[in-house]
């Protein structure tokens, strides 16, 4: 067993930890998903998850595979509408949610708005903003435009919250929302990766779209946005680069 205590000053924060592994453990069993799985929670209170406890191994090839054919099941899973019915949290910041029938206009609003309001630097702060409110519409149009439909979302998949055994890919520290699936892929990209293996068996699954390389760069600005609000500095330079990529549509 692992216990995970709460250092994240938010009361409620493992509850919503604990809350999106349920989630997709039940939509990991309704896809009949095999190789992939999430901790068993046995207990949880605002000091402490008490959970499954996980010896990582390097990851293999097949079990990589085993990710990409799984995670792609899951995100094909019908839903029924974006955003999500309660906030949660993105690393150490909170993640606004409402639901919604619009995915552009949510993740415009709820995802870069939010972080671009939260940012300290008011020159930076004011560039964003008046670029968001220029291009705002578009950008939601053009997500829209190219977007599959709703999907249950990890919402903080980057390599480190993907651990290993040796038959076994284990999701942990979610941040779950419904949205476009391809927002999960863009972040894996972040820091490193998981390898070909995974991306090829995503694809067979469910192939990326052809726009995919420019959704990566506006999805992942917020993941950026999210860094620089917590960590400042050096996060800048990849902010200003997926806003010149929302400046060019």
């Amino acid at each position: 067993m692992h216990t995970k205590k709460n250092e994240t000053g938010f009361a409620d924060a493992l509850f919503r930890e604990a809350e999106g592994l349920e989630l997709l453990g039940d939509a990991i069993t309704i896809a009949g998903v095999t190789g992939v799985r999430v901790p068993e929670i046995y207990s949880v209170s605002e000091e402490r998850l008490e959970m499954t406890g996980i010896v990582p191994l390097r990851q293999s090839d097949d079990v990589l595979r085993q990710l990409g054919h799984g995670l792609a099941r899951i995100h094909a899973l019908p839903q029924a509408g974006y955003g999500f019915h309660r906030d949660n949290y993105i690393g150490l910041n909170p993640q606004k949610n409402r639901e919604s029938d619009r995915w552009g206009e949510f993740f415009v609003e709820y995802r870069l708005g939010v972080q671009v309001s939260l940012i300290n630097d008011q020159r930076v702060r004011d560039k964003f903003i008046q670029l968001l409110e220029s291009k705002g519409g578009l950008l939601a149009e053009w997500l829209d435009e190219r977007v599959a439909g709703p999907s249950l979302l990890h919402g903080d998949l980057w390599s480190g919250n993907a651990l290993f055994d040796d038959t076994t890919a284990w999701l942990i520290d979610p941040a779950v929302y419904y949205g476009d699936s391809e927002a999960d892929i863009a972040m894996t990209e972040m820091f490193g990766g998981f390898g070909p293996e995974f991306y090829e068996a995503y694809n067979e699954t469910r192939p990326l779209h052809g726009d995919y390389a420019r959704k990566r760069e506006i999805y992942n600005l917020y993941h950026f946005l999210n860094h620089y609000n917590l960590f400042g500095g050096w996060y800048l330079g990849p902010c200003e680069k997926g806003m010149g990529v929302i400046s060019k549509l």
